[in-house]
């Protein structure tokens, strides 16, 4: 439960620090004055969006902070899913600076929002008027039922296959939806495939064969240099080779004389046994150049079709040509096993919404099953609460699924006999809206180990008889939750077992709100106001004294 409050600088509040009691908190003051405040400020620390234009003074930082007593509550296992340390004392903490950058800390240690909000709302449950609007909604209703049927754990499992099941049908239709792009181009595939496997390509082919038909194509150019650079070498007379050979003669006769000599000769040996090899080498490359004019065709055929085949497909060469070769083989065969992956993908998707529908099953049981007892209890407090003709009905509907069922629940409801339960939405007044809202969660405070619940004004539109019936429900809730709530009703201020009064002080530049605590003097007078106005009379200070009487 909520042990201290602290805000700094945020909207009318410069700062504020409080002291909550465990049992039945009341917060009281004029409107406009500020009581809401709180109640945003409550709101960052549970992972609302910030605002810089919520700072008091643009200059300095907001800070919310709020410690919890937990020990009570068995949280160890969120704070562990949360990767958090655990502590039987919580602390909250989120600061704004003045360039709007929003910082939040679990036991000061830095959380995302998400992760804020994700324990938050095991700590605090804030109903606000925006909540009894919510009461209209289906989602909302289902949620209400859901809570009440103590379903958490169910729709847990349920909402596990139901994400299996989404995933296995993403991955259906996708494929299907692959496939008709798939087949419609398979025969342009195929037939690209078909011709490149009969080209029959291979690395490296592409530099040989147009080195090749180069030489095919300048035969007699070749063998004419082919022939003079031999003649040179050894036919001529004298030819290099007499020449080397007369050279190698001549230094053999001093080479006894010194070593330089003798290397000399060795360099001029060495020269003339290359030489012959050369003269080999351009001799059988002589008799190799021939020009075949039916290989020229065929080897100039060749290489055409690999530049065809290139300048079709983008290609810059025969490697990346073999490559999209085997793009086209992979696409091809994806799409010739295609009936039998499709196949596959369904009967997973069949399979996990057998299972998913199972656990939809026995979630759409469970919540039937209380539908005739939460209607029952609700209808016992709310003729409790001044509504004797009170009429609920809950009509279900079988949809598709999604993440909270397969139902969709309308909470039906009657204030007045003879007239048939209708849609919330239009058939509840004001102060029938809060009864019934008000009844509600005191149905659900019995079955959820919120530590602290946080009441908005939910005593819009009572007031009397009705409202200290209420408050008495509001005793009951506190004995095992913390209770805050804020009125406008003295029945209801005068049974808290701590009192807070919110004004709003003008005494210096800027105004500001203040929160005080009162003490029992304080108490009646304030509640002498609520009933008398500014100025109470003798009466209304009697009034408050027994309104305050245990």
């Amino acid at each position: 439960m909520l042990k201290n409050l602290i805000i700094k600088n945020y909207v009318l509040l410069q700062e504020l620090e409080m002291i909550p009691s465990e049992a039945l908190n009341i917060v009281t003051g004029e409107t406009g004055a500020g009581k809401s405040i709180m109640l945003g400020a409550i709101g960052l620390l549970l992972g609302n969006r910030a605002d810089k234009k919520a700072l008091y003074d643009e200059d300095k930082k907001c800070v919310i902070e709020a410690s919890f007593t937990v020990n009570k509550f068995s949280l160890e296992a969120l704070f562990n899913e949360q990767e958090l340390d655990y502590d039987p004392v919580c602390i909250l903490r989120r600061e704004i600076t003045p360039s709007g950058k929003s910082r939040a800390f679990i036991n000061d240690t830095p959380v995302r929002l998400e992760i804020l909000k994700a324990i938050g709302r095991f700590l605090v449950d804030i109903h606000s008027q925006h909540d009894t609007l919510l009461l209209g909604n289906n989602t909302y209703q289902l949620e209400i039922i859901d809570a009440y049927a103590d379903n958490e754990t169910l729709l847990k499992d349920f909402k596990k296959t139901y994400q299996r099941y989404r995933r296995a049908t993403h991955d259906f239709e996708a494929l299907q939806r692959q496939a008709v792009q798939m087949k419609r181009e398979f025969d342009f595939n195929q037939f690209l495939l078909t011709e490149l496997s009969e080209a029959h390509l291979e690395n490296g082919e592409q530099e040989r064969l147009e080195e090749e038909l180069q030489v095919m194509e300048n035969a007699g150019n070749i063998q004419e240099q082919l022939g003079a650079s031999l003649m040179l070498l050894s036919q001529s007379d004298p030819s290099v080779d007499d020449m080397l050979a007369q050279a190698r003669s001549t230094l053999s006769k001093i080479t006894t004389f010194s070593s330089r000599y003798e290397a000399l000769y060795q360099r001029i040996e060495s020269c003339l046994i290359e030489l012959r090899d050369i003269s080999g080498e351009l001799e059988d490359a002589s008799t190799e150049v021939d020009f075949d004019f039916d290989k020229v065709e065929a080897t100039r055929s060749r290489v055409n079709l690999i530049n065809q085949l290139q300048q079709k497909h983008h290609a810059g060469s025969v490697e990346e040509l073999l490559q999209i070769q085997t793009d086209l083989e992979e696409k091809v065969a994806k799409v010739q096993n295609l009936d039998h992956e499709i196949a596959r993908l369904k009967l997973v998707r069949d399979v996990a919404c057998q299972e998913m529908m199972g656990y939809a099953k026995e979630l759409s049981a469970a919540r039937k099953a209380v539908f005739a007892p939460f209607c029952k209890e609700i209808e016992k407090l709310l003729v409790n609460l001044g509504i004797p003709d009170a009429r609920l009905e809950i009509v279900t509907r079988q949809i598709e699924a999604t993440e909270t069922g397969v139902d969709e629940i309308n909470i039906l409801f009657s204030a007045n006999k003879g007239i048939a339960p209708q849609e919330l939405r239009g058939v509840a007044s004001g102060g029938e809206f809060s009864r019934l809202m008000f009844c509600i969660k005191y149905v659900l405070a019995s079955k959820t180990f919120l530590p602290t619940i946080i009441f908005d004004e939910i005593d819009t539109g009572v007031s009397g008889e009705i409202a200290i019936k209420m408050v008495n429900m509001m005793k009951v809730m506190a004995k095992s939750h913390q209770v805050i709530t804020i009125s406008h009703l003295p029945q209801v201020a005068a049974k808290g077992d701590a009192h807070y009064f919110v004004y709003k002080d003008s005494s210096s530049g800027k105004t500001i709100s203040r929160f005080k605590k009162l003490e029992h003097d304080e108490r009646v007078q304030e509640i002498a106001k609520m009933l008398g106005g500014n100025n109470p009379s003798t009466i209304a200070y009697e009034n408050a004294k027994e309104l305050l009487t245990p």
